[in-house]
């Protein structure tokens, strides 16, 4: 192991990869940003390039996401696993669609280490969720170090769990639930698909993993082909993972829903879709398609470029005696941008800016409040056990 964390090697697995040529457009792009944009991330200026992107990256109010009326957009506020602060979900839609829609349950990029649930939307919805008409849940999980693992899995796991749980509130069709994302996105869906196959919970349709980050230990060869190069190589890729992992990275019992390259068993879980443009360190592997047997198909589905891409095969959903109970926690302090609401004897929190400019009240709002700041929506959560004994 090297000062800077990454894996050490000697001898001819120490020799330099060939690296592949960027295309020439991208070429160009990449030489536009600059020295700072290409700098290693270090354990020693991660604080500092935290707060830089911090400040840097946009975060989208809730207003400028709905763009005059195109889209219903609300913020959700859900309980975490026991211990754990509430997981805030940025819920939208394409304007006036009548039926239950399709969702795509959205976790944004940034490394583990960087990233917000409201700077992907914008092109999420314009690109996906308008032509395909598609709701979509954006995920304010927790970064890393701040919040080591199991802190963001866990994150997502409970808003995806309430989020299937009252999918008829939200307008969402229960049996078309798509988890997808980017990068440290991307790696926390297969972990999210893995996570809720063993606790028994609810079953997504199927992955989308673009260019996902699914492998801690660094030794592949696309890691070291990238060592050096471009906006995030091998040194940064390993810093992120320490971030992640603290003490556990490198350990050799690290449980898949932490890495999920280092899953064994695929049987039962969903179809995915794999993207990526290029060699990636950040342990991009080919994800193999499951089978029941848990020994995967002969090939992955999976391609390679930019694009929108949806996955298929609806996996089987699990009946409802097979899953963990939750049981009621307690609600959040509240602040002044949040309406308390009960639904039934249990208390819950929906998170929205102002009303709703001249959204329409299409017939998917029948049978519920409507998307907007009266909706009953989602039940406090139980801590669910570590099925791998990970513990906190």
């Amino acid at each position: 192991m090297t000062a800077g964390g990454v894996p050490s090697e000697s001898g001819a697995a120490s020799r330099a990869r060939p690296v592949p040529p960027f295309d020439p457009e991208l070429g160009v792009a990449l030489a536009a940003l600059g020295d700072e944009a290409r700098e290693q991330f270090t354990p020693d200026n991660l604080a500092a390039r935290q707060e830089r992107d911090a400040a840097a990256r946009p975060r989208p109010s809730v207003r400028d996401l709905r763009a005059d009326g195109l889209f219903e957009v609300d913020e959700l506020r859900v309980p975490g696993a026991s211990g754990d602060p509430d997981v805030t979900l940025v819920s939208a839609r394409p304007a006036g669609l009548a039926g239950p829609l399709p969702l795509l349950y959205y976790m944004h990029g940034g490394g583990m280490i960087m990233g917000n649930a409201w700077s992907v939307l914008p092109q999420v919805l314009r690109e996906w969720a308008l032509p395909l008409g598609l709701a979509v849940v954006s995920v304010e999980y927790r970064l890393a170090p701040h919040a080591r693992y199991p802190g963001p899995v866990e994150d997502c796991y409970a808003g995806f769990v309430r989020v299937a749980e009252h999918a008829a509130e939200l307008g969402i069709d229960a049996d078309r639930i798509l988890i997808g994302g980017k990068s440290a996105g991307g790696g926390l869906a297969a972990a999210l698909a893995l996570l809720t196959r063993d606790r028994g919970g609810p079953t997504p349709i199927g992955q989308l993993l673009l260019c996902p980050m699914l492998d801690d230990r660094n030794t592949t060869f696309s890691s070291h082909q990238m060592t050096g190069v471009g906006i995030w190589d091998r040194t940064s890729n390993a810093t992120a993972w320490q971030a992640l992992l603290g003490d556990r990275y490198g350990a050799s019992d690290l449980p898949p829903y932490a890495a999920p390259a280092r899953a064994t068993d695929l049987s039962e879980l969903p179809r995915p879709t794999s993207r990526s443009g290029r060699p990636r360190p950040s342990g991009t592997r080919t994800w193999p398609t499951p089978t029941r047997s848990g020994r995967p198909a002969a090939k992955p589905n999976s391609t390679y470029g930019p694009g929108p891409s949806t996955a298929s095969t609806p996996s089987r959903r699990p009946p409802p005696s097979a899953r963990t109970p939750a049981t009621p926690a307690p609600a959040g302090s509240g602040a002044s941008s949040v309406r308390r609401i009960r639904l039934a004897d249990r208390p819950v929190e929906h998170v929205t800016a102002a009303a709703a400019y001249g959204r329409p009240r299409g017939p998917h709002r029948r049978g519920r409040q409507g998307h907007g700041a009266s909706a009953a929506w989602s039940t406090p959560a139980a801590a669910r056990a570590d099925p791998a004994g990970a513990g906190r």
